[in-house]
């Protein structure tokens, strides 16, 4: 701080009594850092205020971005443990809008081809179940019952809540699985209830988890093929089949999958991958996500006006601070780092607070849904990064301003 003292223009002699032009004023950056904190403190509220705006959009964005992260590592540890080799086969309209169907021995036919791993299907029953016969006909709660394979569950990644899945003796017998939603609607909340099932008491054996792959199979009533056929006449053509391919050959299996079940007619089978729609849904999140990210990005201007205020009414009000120091012999540069630096302190304080905010609010939503708390390591130093560019802009202007100030003009002011 000594060296602050020099005169910025003196002349000394040497021994020959020549003269000699002094030394370069020099600033310390450790003297700098100083003198940019003694600023902030001695005005601690007007620079909270300040760091805060900056504080808020760094959050902002922090938050928005690690909340997505965060989502999408959930997604993908669900879709590791589904699996992404899960095609279905659906029926497609006619070339006139008929409906069409499924040829009966379409599963067989499925699980005969390369590349198959195992493959299992549904089909509709045209009739409504019912909490009790006593329920008016029309409230069917959307509620539709399906004839099932056996193996649908292992099929489709599929968890039972509670209670079992239908085997082959229960397959025959007026038993019936509800899906997760089918459950909540009809008020079953435990296996062993009764509902009433196309005109007929079926036992409930099993309650199923939400299904991520199949979420038609939530609001569906689940009986066996062989209760289906004797009670509903049911003619074996499935209304969806699940098939799960070997991964390097799943594009291979979904090209040929129209042309092995309806040779006479492949356009009329429509083949999808849920893993897709499941991702489509994650690119319109990361849509919304942008735009979010945006408002961050405003929130963050903002806060960088905030600073240049700040540290324009700084100048002004520091006028006489400025004078002394440069009659002091602190050239105009010293004072453009001082004023340069303590802008640049309130930016990365902010910064600072703003990414430990956005990291603190990400970690508790993560954690009240059960995800896996993902941010970007790159993502805090793209935060603290950008925060001091803006400090650096903001506070560019008052700096130079307070440099050119005349040291008489700021000591009579």
């Amino acid at each position: 701080m000594s060296t602050l003292m020099e005169p910025e223009v003196r002349e000394r002699a040497d021994a020959d009594g020549r003269a000699q032009a002094p030394p370069r004023s020099r600033l310390r950056f450790s003297d700098v850092l100083m003198l940019g904190a003694t600023g902030l403190r001695a005005r601690p509220m007007r620079a909270v205020l300040s760091a805060l705006g900056i504080a808020i959009g760094i959050a902002a964005m922090i938050a928005v971005v690690g909340i997505s992260t965060s989502s999408q590592a959930k997604l993908n540890e669900q879709l590791a443990a589904l699996g992404t080799n899960l095609l279905t086969v659906e029926p497609n309209s006619g070339l006139l809008g008929e409906d069409t169907k499924l040829p009966e021995d379409t599963v067989p036919k499925v699980r005969l081809m390369d590349g198959v791993e195992s493959a299992s299907g549904t089909g509709d029953i045209p009739v409504d179940v019912y909490r009790t016969p006593l329920i008016n006909e029309s409230a069917t709660g959307g509620i539709s019952v399906m004839a099932a394979d056996l193996d649908l569950l292992e099929v489709t990644g599929t968890d039972l809540a509670s209670g079992a899945w239908l085997n082959a003796a229960t397959s025959e017998y007026p038993s019936v699985v509800l899906g997760a939603d089918a459950a909540r609607r009809l008020g079953i909340v435990t296996v062993g209830s009764q509902v009433w099932l196309g005109g007929q008491y079926f036992t409930v054996v099993g309650i199923l988890e939400p299904s991520m792959l199949a979420p038609e199979l939530d609001a569906a009533a689940l009986i066996g093929i062989p209760i289906a056929t004797t009670a509903f006449g049911y003619d074996g053509s499935p209304s969806v089949v699940y098939e799960r391919a070997v991964e390097k050959m799943i594009d291979q299996v979904r090209d040929l999958l129209p042309g092995t079940v309806n040779p006479q007619a492949p356009e009329e089978v429509g083949v999808s991958r849920p893993s897709d729609a499941l991702a489509a849904k994650y690119a319109a999140d990361q849509a919304f996500t942008g735009l979010l990210v945006g408002l961050g990005s405003v929130a963050l201007l903002v806060g960088g006006i905030g600073v240049a205020n700040t540290m324009i009414i700084s100048v002004l009000e520091r006028r006489r601070e400025i004078g002394l120091r440069r009659a002091l012999g602190a050239t105009r540069a010293h004072i453009r780092r001082q004023f340069l630096v303590e802008a640049l302190l309130l930016s990365a304080l902010g910064g600072i607070f703003g990414s430990l905010l956005g990291a603190g609010v990400t970690a508790v939503f993560a954690a009240l849904n059960g995800w896996t708390f993902s941010v970007p390591g790159a993502l805090f130093a793209m935060a603290v990064g950008s925060t001091l560019m803006i400090g650096a802009i903001a506070g560019l202007y008052p700096a130079v301003r307070a440099a050119r100030t005349p040291p008489t003009a700021a000591l009579s002011s």
